[in-house]
């Protein structure tokens, strides 16, 4: 178990994003690395679906920052991962491999953290995001050049179900302090129901 210095359990803040960063510019890829970079220097854990494009990014920033990497695969194992899937290893210190396939994948990965952090992305970056707005989990949306976080705030506007905890932000460092802040809030809250 990842520990803080109080003895509570590290904050893990999952990276959404598109595999296929092919339609974005290369400006975008410094973007991914950036918010990987500000999860590890503001002390969190990296989770992503331990997949190419802008969560590789990511992980490779956390890297940079000597941070920790954890990657949930849709293989079942490690052969499947890099032969079947053709995913890299790369950048993470631990992968699990669920055997579960993406949309299985998406949620143990977004169940398994704290708070998700949406990127540029298409349909399985959405599939992530309505997840965790379902599961009512705190969620940083990077605006940018792109059109996600529009595509959001529509699915948002007709969802017809209240999630108070969303952040629109294009600053990573801010986007990744805001939603740390209320991630603390909400095991701060939690922890009172036991005490």
């Amino acid at each position: 178990m990842i520990k803080d210095k109080h003895g509570t359990n590290k904050i893990k803040l999952c990276v959404s994003g598109s595999a296929d960063m092919g339609f974005l510019p290369p400006e975008d890829y410094e973007k991914a690395k950036e918010l990987g970079r500000e999860v590890a220097r503001q002390g969190a854990v990296l989770v992503t679906g331990a997949t190419t494009g802008f969560p590789l990014w990511a992980a490779m920033g956390a890297k940079e920052e000597y941070g920790v990497s954890i990657g949930f695969s849709p293989a079942y194992s490690e052969k499947e991962h890099m032969e079947g899937y053709r995913l890299p290893v790369d950048y993470m210190d631990i992968i699990v491999y669920t055997g579960f396939g993406y949309t299985g994948r998406d949620l143990l990965l977004t169940r398994s953290s704290d708070a998700v952090l949406i990127g540029p992305g298409r349909i399985g970056t959405i599939h992530e995001f309505t997840v965790a707005y379902e599961d009512g989990k705190p969620i940083g949306i990077l605006k940018g050049d792109w059109d996600t976080d529009e595509v959001i705030e529509t699915i948002i506007a007709k969802s017809h179900k209240v999630n108070d905890k969303i952040i629109f932000h294009e600053n990573p460092k801010e986007l990744v302090r805001m939603v740390m802040e209320m991630v603390r809030n909400d095991k701060t809250d939690r922890r009172k129901l036991y005490f």
